[in-house]
């Protein structure tokens, strides 16, 4: 790991004076920072758990559940910025046992776009990026899908999408074109839509103002 990357992730994970901790997944480190540093809620840190969970997210609640009775005692409030990330609801179930509030929604595409506006598209042949899997492209879907070594297994698992859509999060035309370019290796057409950083920004504020 580069040093520029152990600088990243001790900044994701740092620990200061906050009164409220987001617990995060760490696919979202990153615009989870910047809304801080935009808004300078210094009321509030960020732990992030490892992006890798999205490959077997089974073991996700059990994550969540261990980091809150970690850091329970050191915090007055704590919130899980994960959608449901294909736990089936179990996540939503450990944290109402918990005590603990979650962000609305299936999974971060949906919060990116609007939880509203992306369930009013219907999309169920759409195949989603955003800035993170757009960088993380190789780690993240074609190496864990063996598409590296097994090329030919591309039509098994993206047989029934018809196109890539890139969700992004900033103005980068770098990340366009790569996205464009992954569309292409998966046989779909392309579709690009700015989000922002949508229902993300006004659920952080409204934790964060709880404590002012």
């Amino acid at each position: 790991m580069t040093q520029a990357a152990l600088s990243k992730r001790d900044e994701a994970n740092r620990k200061t004076t906050g009164s409220i901790l987001l617990l995060a997944c760490g696919a979202l480190a990153r615009e989870i920072l910047d809304i801080l540093k935009i808004n300078e809620w210094s009321h509030i840190d960020l732990i992030c758990l490892p992006a890798q969970l999205h490959n077997t997210p089974d073991a996700i609640p059990d994550a969540v559940r261990e980091a809150v009775g970690k850091h329970r005692q050191d915090y007055e409030t704590i919130h899980v910025v994960y959608a449901d990330c294909g736990t089936g609801g179990i996540l939503q179930r450990t944290c109402d046992e918990l005590g603990v509030e979650m962000i609305e929604g299936p999974h971060c595409y949906a919060f990116f776009e609007g939880v509203t506006q992306f369930e009013d598209r219907d999309e169920f042949t759409a195949f989603y990026l955003t800035d993170f899997l757009a960088r993380q492209f190789d780690a993240f879907v074609w190496k864990p899908l063996g598409l590296d070594k097994h090329p030919q297994l591309r039509d098994m698992y993206f047989g029934n999408y018809t196109k890539l859509v890139y969700l992004s999060q900033i103005d980068d035309p770098d990340l366009i074109e790569i996205s464009r370019k992954n569309a292409q290796r998966l046989g779909l057409e392309f579709e690009h839509r700015k989000t922002g950083y949508g229902d993300l920004t006004p659920q952080i504020e409204n934790w964060a103002n709880s404590k002012i």
